[in-house]
C-alpha cells in the first residue's frame, strides 16, 4: 500500500488538476434540517476509514518547525479519514457544524512558519479536526479566522502526493449557512457561501462569477414557439437545463451542484433530505476510466471513492464507496463522546446482490 501511495503520490504532483476531483452541496427540508454531501475522488484505491473522536482530546499542530497551535477539542466529532493519520477528513459534530476539504491545485498559497506565527499554525490536514472540535456554528469558525487565531504551515501530508496538500474548505451549520476558507496569497480567506457548493480549482470568488453564466438555466421546461408560422416542441423533459453543462471539471461540476440544489424540491424531513443528497450526489459519481492520468503507460483514473452524506439535526453521518452502494450510518448520539481515545473503523466492505427471485408470485 505505501508503495502504490508514493507512486500516485508522484504520478499527482505532475498532475494535480485531476486529483481529488470532489464534489459538494447541500439542501433544506420543509422542517427547517440542513443536509449536505460531497463525494471523494482518487486516482488509486486509499483506504479510508469511519472515525469518532471525543471531547477533551488533545491535538497538536504540525509545522516544518515542530509543534504548531495546541488545542483540546470541546465537541465530539464523527466522519472519515484517509489513510492512518487520526485526523476527520470530512466530518460533523455535536453541535451540527459539518467541514470538509477540497483539493485547490495551482491556487492555495501558505506563509513561512516562524517564531511569531508558529504557536497558532497547523498543516491543512489539521484545519478540519480544528474547526469540528473548537466550533459550533459558522460565525464562530468566521471570527477565529478573522481574529487572526490560525495560520497554514507547508507542511507534507502523510499519504499524499509529495508536495505541500492546496486544500480548501467548505463549512456549513445546522441552520444551513456556508462558508469557504482558502489559503490564498499566504492568508487564509474567507468566503461567505450562499449557494452551499464547492468545488476544485479555481477559487471560490471564480466559481461564482462563473455562475452568471447560466441564469438562463431553470427547472421548469421551455414553452414551444413557433417560427413563420412552423411550432417547434420541445423533444422531451429538461428542455430548460438546455446548457448545463455535463463534464467533469470543476468548473462544470461547480454549476451543475449549483442548478440541482437550488432547484430540488424540498423534502418534509431530514431522513428523506438525506436519500435526495444521496441522488443528487449521483449525478457526481465518477466511473473509473472516464477522467484518467496516463504515466509511463500505466493509467490512473480517477474515481468516486466515497460519498458522505450528513445529517446537521440529527447528528447522523452516512456514507457509501465505490465497492459498497450500501448506505452505511454513523450516529453521534450513539458515540461515547467522552471516550478516552479516537476509533476508527474501515469502510471497506464488498456488496452482495439480493436474489429476489423467489418472491415472485
Amino acid at each position: 500500500m505505501l508503495k502504490k501511495i508514493i507512486t500516485v503520490g508522484l504520478v499527482l504532483s505532475l498532475s494535480l488538476s485531476s486529483a481529488l476531483a470532489c464534489t459538494g452541496l447541500q439542501v433544506k427540508t420543509e422542517d427547517g434540517a440542513s443536509i449536505s454531501g460531497r463525494t471523494l475522488e482518487f486516482g488509486i484505491f486509499l483506504p479510508t476509514s469511519a472515525i469518532s473522536v471525543p471531547r477533551n482530546y488533545s491535538f497538536i499542530g504540525k509545522t516544518p518547525k515542530g509543534d504548531g497551535k495546541k488545542w483540546k477539542s470541546k465537541y465530539a466529532s464523527i466522519g472519515v479519514l484517509i489513510g492512518s493519520e487520526k485526523l476527520i477528513l470530512d466530518g460533523v459534530n455535536e453541535k451540527g457544524l459539518t467541514c470538509g476539504m477540497f483539493y485547490l491545485p495551482g491556487y492555495a498559497s501558505y506563509p513561512e512558519t516562524t517564531k511569531k506565527n508558529q504557536n497558532i499554525s497547523m498543516s491543512t490536514s489539521d484545519f478540519n479536526q480544528w474547526v469540528l472540535s473548537q466550533f459550533k456554528n459558522v460565525d464562530e469558525v468566521k471570527k477565529a479566522i478573522v481574529n487572526g487565531e490560525v495560520a497554514f504551515s507547508k507542511v507534507l501530508t502523510p499519504g499524499f502526493p509529495p508536495s505541500v496538500q492546496p486544500f480548501h474548505f467548505l463549512i456549513s451549520d445546522k441552520n444551513g449557512k456556508s462558508i469557504v476558507v482558502e489559503p490564498i496569497d499566504g492568508k487564509v480567506v474567507v468566503s461567505d457561501n450562499p449557494v452551499g457548493v464547492l468545488t476544485n480549482s479555481p477559487t471560490f470568488d471564480w466559481h461564482m462569477t462563473n455562475l452568471k453564466n447560466y441564469v438562463n438555466l431553470r427547472a421548469v421546461n421551455s414553452k414551444p414557439i413557433t417560427i413563420n408560422g412552423e411550432k417547434f416542441d420541445a423533444l422531451g423533459q429538461g428542455t430548460g437545463m438546455l446548457g448545463l453543462p455535463g463534464d467533469y471539471t470543476p468548473p462544470s461540476r461547480f454549476v451543475r451542484a449549483v442548478a440541482f440544489s437550488a432547484t430540488a424540491i424540498p423534502e418534509k424531513n431530514a431522513q428523506q433530505g438525506v436519500y435526495q443528497v444521496f441522488h443528487l450526489l449521483n449525478n457526481f459519481d465518477i466511473p473509473v476510466g472516464i477522467a484518467r492520468t496516463v504515466h509511463k503507460g500505466v493509467i490512473y483514473s480517477d474515481y468516486t471513492m466515497l460519498t458522505t452524506v450528513r445529517d446537521s439535526q440529527n447528528l447522523k453521518f452516512y456514507y457509501t464507496t465505490y465497492e459498497d452502494q450500501t448506505i452505511k450510518m454513523l450516529d453521534l448520539n450513539e458515540v461515547d463522546k467522552n471516550a478516552k481515545e479516537i476509533k476508527i473503523l474501515s469502510t471497506e466492505s464488498k456488496q452482495h446482490y439480493v436474489d429476489v427471485s423467489s418472491k415472485l408470485k
